[in-house]
């Protein structure tokens, strides 16, 4: 089984079968790979948009992998194995002619792109094979409660010139081994070289590979979900309060108090109510708004709408099962994660916030208490621009208030607030999630932190069984001068590349 086969045609298949990739996907994943691809927005209308029948794709069939029950008028509803034509695209929103196995066209309406995958090669057609895909991604899919150990998928890696990757969940942690491609076929370990990518996953769910006893069943493939409440309510921020449902309370803080929620008594969304309105600019509230819902990535959470129109205001984003990442490090469950599973959380804040970083959107109170966890224990940014106008007029008035344990010194003493206070910020959370949600600079009030940090330059000491490389990252976010402090992307790619693939006996 391990033999390479030389014939030409065969030669030919795998050419066409791995190097090409679907034509009509459009690229908008940014991994901020160079800097001409900072500037443009993941949810980038431009990427994905209305293009005529042959440019959307030919006639490819695309497939739908989970079902979806219309939310508007104009929307339809499908159940998973439907089959559609796309018509036209349009943001995160397609046109489509749901059609039966012979073409034939059943319904037109405007159906959510993430639920479809576009079908035709044979390895695509592989349950274990999830295309283009990174490793928080993976990790996302694998760790969600529905697949045991062994669970596995085959990816191509966004950020690497190594194509395919295997990815196993192992004791509650995810691994990844590169597949190395060669004229001669594909391989893991270089004693075993295989002619198909089926070949070498069948070889490797009968034999062990390094720590790994064997590959168990494919992974489940999580549901996505759409990045807002309906087509229609794509480019609307405000929305009446009625169509929301408050149910029980999640949470509750010095500004606003949080509650699950459904939309429409369908789509379920978190509900922030803000506690005081009497400080807020109502025009710098909207403008924020407007920017701030146009901002959509896989780490940053997504904000849906706000209700302005009567007092308490509503703040409506999606819903994070888990809660906040101090709560949840804190929790039984949270104690569970070996350190590599808090370095690959900490690396999701960071993707996060290079996003904001690259759109020129400042968070201004990062902090662990401002992450939000979700199945599969991806992470999101939360709060980020709105700091500003909801929290800053209560911070002028009572300076008690000020969270100044992470606020970097010069925001402090001259109230510059800056990407580079964000990576000051963004320092001490990474003490707090290798700590478990320890409180930075223990046995320290906070006039006490600030006179340290400012008069003697004081830095906190390396947590118990830090590794040395977590700490030096820490100890470069709080560089006393903020041009000195990293870049968001600069720290994602270092925590992503710590131990990033597991090295083979």
């Amino acid at each position: 089984m391990g033999e390479c086969c030389p014939c030409s045609w065969l030669s030919e298949l795998l050419d066409r079968c791995f190097d090409k990739r679907r034509d009509v996907e459009p690229a908008v994943k940014n991994e901020y790979s160079g800097a001409s691809e900072q500037s443009k927005p993941e949810r980038e209308d431009k990427e994905r948009d209305v293009l005529t029948p042959n440019d959307a794709g030919d006639g490819d069939v695309y497939t739908a992998l989970w079902g979806f029950e219309a939310r508007a008028e104009e929307e339809l509803s499908f159940q998973p194995g439907d089959r559609f034509r796309i018509v036209k695209r349009s943001g995160d929103w397609w046109t489509a002619n749901k059609v039966d196995r012979y073409g034939n066209v059943l319904a037109t309406g405007i159906v959510p792109f993430n639920y479809l995958e576009q079908g035709g090669e044979v390895v695509d057609a592989q349950p274990w094979f999830f295309g283009k895909m990174n490793r928080f991604e993976s990790l996302s899919h694998l760790m969600s409660a529905e697949n045991n150990d062994g669970a596995f998928l085959i990816r191509i890696s966004e950020s690497d010139n190594v194509r395919h990757v295997l990815s196993v969940k192992v004791k509650n942690r995810v691994k990844h081994f590169k597949v190395y491609q060669t004229e001669s076929g594909f391989y893991v370990e270089q004693s075993w070289s295989f002619s198909t990518l089926l070949n070498l996953i069948e070889h490797y769910q009968t034999h062990r590979l390094a720590s790994v006893d064997r590959l168990g069943k494919p992974c489940i493939r999580r549901e996505p979900q759409p990045q807002d409440l309906s087509h229609t309510t794509v480019d609307e921020w405000e929305l009446p309060k009625e169509d929301f449902t408050l149910e029980e309370q999640l949470g509750s803080g010095y500004f606003a108090d949080v509650h699950r929620g459904k939309w429409k008594n369908r789509i379920n969304v978190a509900i922030k109510i803000l506690k005081t309105n009497a400080s807020l600019n109502q025009r710098e509230f909207h403008m924020e708004v407007q920017v701030l819902k146009r901002l959509r990535h896989r780490h940053l959470i997504s904000l849906f709408a706000i209700c302005t129109s009567s007092s308490p205001y509503y703040i409506i984003t999606e819903l994070m099962e888990k809660g906040n990442l101090l709560d949840f490090l804190r929790s039984i469950e949270g104690g569970t994660l070996d350190m590599m599973s808090l370095i690959d959380m900490s690396a999701q804040v960071a993707d996060g916030m290079a996003y904001l970083e690259a759109h020129n959107s400042i968070h201004r109170d990062l902090a662990a208490r401002n992450v939000l966890v979700g199945e599969g224990y991806i992470c999101k940014v939360a709060d980020f621009g709105l700091a500003r106008v909801i929290k800053e007029p209560i911070y002028v008035s009572e300076e008690k208030k000020i969270p100044y344990k992470w606020t970097a010194p010069e925001a402090i003493t001259h109230g510059r607030f800056s990407h580079k206070s964000d990576v000051w910020s963004f320092g001490i959370l990474l003490y707090e999630t290798i700590t478990y949600g320890g409180v930075p600079y223990p046995g320290f009030n906070s006039s006490e932190v600030v006179h340290q940090i400012t008069h003697y330059g004081y830095r906190m000491p390396p947590p118990p069984k830090c590794p040395r490389l977590i700490y030096d990252i820490m100890l470069s976010c709080w560089s006393e001068v903020p041009d000195d402090r990293p870049k968001f992307q600069e720290l994602k790619s270092d925590l992503e590349n710590i131990n990033r693939y597991t090295e083979l006996d």
